[in-house]
């Protein structure tokens, strides 16, 4: 089932903000199943993506509707994210937190699932988070930095500065105590710049 070294093992584009990426990799089907590719050092660095992942995480939300985020790490430990879904799907949502960034106070957002292998690219300098469409949703993310809890910060999920569209209620997504606490954009002195390249 190996694929030729030429073809395309995935499909890359940009969000509407440019620097978030919507990763579509190709699967490779036979009669057991398929096969797929779902990180290319090689095809992410063609797509202008240079990161080392050092670590894997994986969560499980039992409940349609839980929301995790909006977070991020301060830049000494900041973390640039390869976000898929193993099983169920998310509505998956990053927020350009870099000063003098055009899209600064923006948010991108799109539907991973587990069936259509999705994938997102979130780099450093944006809050983070997700919200489950499916009950036992298990969402996995490589990560270019490494846990730092003393250096986590977030921003509230349901800012009205920042107005997401959450496929939940206001009144009725599950959420941690901490995100449920978490500051609004207004009050953000951030500490991430945007450069220009």
């Amino acid at each position: 089932m190996a694929r030729p070294i030429a073809q395309p093992v995935m499909d890359i584009a940009s969000l509407d903000i440019p620097d978030v990426k919507l990763i579509r990799p190709k699967r490779f089907f036979d009669p057991r199943g398929f096969f797929v590719e779902t990180y290319s050092r090689r095809d992410f660095a063609a797509a202008g993506i240079a990161c080392e992942f050092v670590q894997d995480n994986q969560s499980l939300s039992a409940r349609i509707g839980t929301v995790r985020g909006l977070h991020f790490q301060l830049p000494d430990a900041a973390q640039a994210k390869l976000v898929r879904v193993l099983r169920g799907a998310i509505f998956d949502v990053a927020v350009d937190i870099r000063r003098h960034s055009p899209t600064y106070g923006r948010w991108c957002g799109v539907t991973l699932t587990a069936s259509g292998g999705e994938q997102t690219f979130v780099p450093r300098g944006f809050a983070h988070g997700f919200c489950t469409l499916e009950h036992d949703t298990e969402v996995a993310y490589k990560v270019d930095g490494y846990y730092a809890p003393d250096r986590s910060s977030g921003l509230f999920w349901n800012d009205p500065d920042i107005a997401i569209r959450w496929p939940v209620a206001a009144g009725r997504p599950l959420l941690s105590e901490g995100d449920a606490g978490l500051p609004r954009l207004a009050s953000l002195d951030s500490p991430f710049l945007y450069e220009d390249r």
